[in-house]
């Protein structure tokens, strides 16, 4: 028995010069992150790492789940409904319940990526070098890394914007070197999709989407259904009437308050890690295959910030804060100066959402009081820095 014991360990654990970018491009992220996951006293870059192969995790997971599914173009409105995967030959009958539990899988997955990221000083010194080729996602499951597997294949339109069309497809992945200012980054996009996913879960579109669903199928007994009325095509899967109607009937049921609750918190916490990570990067001397840089620095991605953007984004996260903490109210359409809807309510008095009610105004009454509306202001500021890349920007600062 001895002398299998010590063959199964090396295959279970990486040789001592593989990095953990090789690592993860040969065993994948599930194994990688049980590896790091068990070590007895991690150091801050293993946390790290930990945090981010989490991260990555969650999305590998939306995507097994969506694969099973047949869920593999980019029609979701929601992050982790997006980007598209490769297709499923033989899908799965597709379960409704599927879309919540990606979120709650998403959820537990992402809380357990920022618990570990945050639990790293100020004081920790460290460069973790990850090759973005290195990187995939098991969709399908099987051990092995496929064709369009990669995350470049993947993300890589959502990671460079239009530069990813510009590129010649030869070009190197880019090589990212993360330090402790990146895990305060990672650390607020953590709290972030876990706040989306808490309010998926506390308006559980399950029920909804059966009911339309079986509603569908049981007018497509007499025939063809008319083709969409969007996109003129007609096929077997859902058309605009039908995500309308999912969206109305998930919007309009009564949430899960503690969800609600929950969602509220971590998006404070994700301005929070947000504004660390300013303040870690701004003391940065060095310039390394930056991922997100200051105005000293260049990012290893090929995107670059103009000097002001540190200072001009604070604007925009204060606005988001007061937000939030309702010292600040949202401008409503059909009222004047002086009042508002307060968003901290939305989220600690939540109610069915009537879309009709709230465009008249009646459904909005309960979160409209008087007081300082947010301006354009600071948001103006940061669209005329960046131009026309301000919604890709924003996504990359967070």
């Amino acid at each position: 028995m001895r002398r299998y014991l010590f063959p199964l360990l090396l295959a279970a654990t990486p040789l001592h010069s593989e990095t953990l970018s090789a690592e993860i491009g040969r065993a994948g992220l599930a194994p990688t992150e049980a590896r790091l996951a068990a070590l007895p006293a991690p150091t801050g870059e293993e946390k790290f790492a930990l945090g981010g192969v989490r991260f990555l995790r969650a999305i590998e997971i939306s995507f097994q789940i969506r694969w099973q599914n047949g869920m593999t173009d980019r029609t979701g409105m929601l992050p982790l409904l997006r980007l598209p995967v490769p297709d499923n030959p033989t899908p799965a009958a597709f379960d409704p319940a599927s879309i919540a539990e990606i979120f709650r899988q998403a959820e537990t997955t992402l809380t357990g990526a920022h618990q570990v990221l945050e639990t790293i000083p100020d004081s920790a010194d460290f460069g973790l070098t990850v090759n973005l080729a290195d990187l995939w996602f098991d969709v399908n499951s099987n051990a092995t890394r496929d064709p369009g597997e990669g995350l470049m294949d993947i993300a890589g339109p959502a990671l460079l914007g239009w530069q990813w069309e510009q590129r010649d497809p030869a070009t190197p992945a880019p090589v990212i070197r993360f330090d402790v200012a990146d895990a305060a980054w990672l650390a607020a996009y953590a709290h972030g999709l876990a706040a989306i996913s808490e309010v998926a879960l506390a308006y559980d579109p399950t029920e909804p989407v059966a009911r339309i669903l079986d509603t569908r199928a049981r007018l497509a007994e007499h025939g063809p259904l008319p083709p969409d009325m969007l996109f003129g095509s007609a096929g077997d899967g859902l058309d605009s009437f039908d995500m309308i109607a999912i969206v109305l009937a998930t919007l309009n049921q009564q949430p899960d308050a503690a969800r609600m609750a929950a969602a509220h918190d971590n998006l404070l916490a994700a301005v929070a890690q947000n504004r660390l990570f300013w303040t870690r990067v701004e003391a940065e001397t060095d310039n390394q295959a930056e991922w997100l840089p200051n105005a000293k620095q260049t990012s290893a991605l090929g995107l670059t910030l103009p000097p002001e953007t540190a200072a001009v984004w604070q604007g925009v996260l204060a606005d988001g804060e007061a937000l939030l903490r309702g010292e600040k109210l949202i401008p409503y359409w059909r009222s004047g100066d002086g009042a508002g809807i307060n968003l901290a309510k939305i989220f600690t008095e939540p109610r069915p959402v009537d879309v009709p009610g709230w465009i008249q105004g009646w459904a909005a009454m309960p979160y409209y009081q008087a007081g300082p509306t947010v301006s354009a202001e600071n948001w103006g500021r940061f669209e005329s820095l960046v131009g026309g890349d301000a919604m890709l920007m924003a996504l990359w600062l967070n």
